[in-house]
């Protein structure tokens, strides 16, 4: 809890740092962002809602792709997630979301500390990005009732976001990504780290190929410690004045960020993947 009370307060230094760098430019346009939605696949981008913008996201993933006899996942289990998210200000977002696996509600932010420029003078998009989220599960999925505590369904994530937009039709962006977890089962880290990648690639008016990679860079120890996998995603947007729609391929089945960053088990090599789709309404 101390380290994660630290790295919180490191983030915080940060973002007030970058943000007087911001305040001591001049006016400068921004590009166009290099992203249509708050999020790539599952990854935060560096785009947030205008003030008084309101956006609804739907995100669905099917069960595993495994035989022909459940249409290779769409009869299975299924995991979805309901968020809005409301523009602040220009720069600040607020959000809330609720999620069908293991009863996650989550309350998510994001500040925009930079904007690239056409001038180049500042060459990439920075923003800050955090969460918290509650597993509302019965008490007796997070150990002995007598050992029992509230703080135990609390984990917290942040994030630097840096994207760049190259052209009219390329952007990609790096993530370094901390998510500690309060308690976790025998065998994980309270404290994990990730580096998240994510690239769009438009390829015909508001279509494009998106992707995602997330790369753990600790693991667990001990005795009776899981290996934790990348997480993958591949799949295409199509999108219109007010709608984004994306259908994709990942190997893990967790929509909220923080459990496929400290708890994937599926090796993305051995062909473990299922079909998702998001969907983000404008308004």
């Amino acid at each position: 809890m101390k380290r994660y009370i630290q790295l919180t307060t490191f983030a915080c230094i940060l973002t007030f740092l970058f943000s007087g760098f911001v305040f001591a430019q001049d006016d400068d346009e921004p590009v166009y962002p290099p992203f249509e939605t708050l999020t790539l696949i599952d990854n935060q981008t560096t785009v947030n809602p205008y003030k008084g913008q309101k956006l609804l996201v739907i995100q669905h993933r099917f069960s595993q792709i495994k035989e022909i006899a459940d249409i290779f996942g769409i009869y299975g289990s299924a995991n979805t997630r309901l968020g809005i998210s409301y523009g602040i200000t220009d720069k600040i977002m607020l959000g809330l979301g609720t999620t069908r696996a293991y009863m996650q509600q989550d309350l998510e932010w994001k500040y925009s500390i930079l904007s690239q420029t056409t001038s180049g003078r500042i060459p990439v998009s920075l923003s800050y990005y955090g969460n918290a989220v509650l597993d509302a599960r019965d008490a007796k999925y997070f150990g002995p009732e007598a050992d029992y505590k509230f703080v135990y369904r609390l984990s917290y994530l942040h994030q630097l976001i840096a994207s760049r937009k190259f052209g009219e039709k390329v952007g990609i962006q790096v993530a370094p990504t901390f998510v500690y977890y309060n308690a976790v089962p025998e065998g994980y880290r309270n404290d994990n780290y990730s580096i998240n990648f994510g690239g769009r690639f438009q390829v015909l008016g508001f279509h494009a190929i998106i992707l995602e990679y997330d790369q753990p860079l600790v693991q667990p120890s001990g005795d009776n410690a899981k290996t934790i996998y990348p997480n993958m995603a591949l799949g295409v947007e199509i999108g219109t004045s007010t709608h984004s729609f994306r259908v994709f391929a990942s190997n893990y089945n967790s929509i909220v960020k923080n459990r496929s960053v400290a708890f994937n088990d599926r090796d993305p090599f051995d062909g473990d993947f299922q079909f998702g789709f998001n969907i983000s309404i404008r308004f």
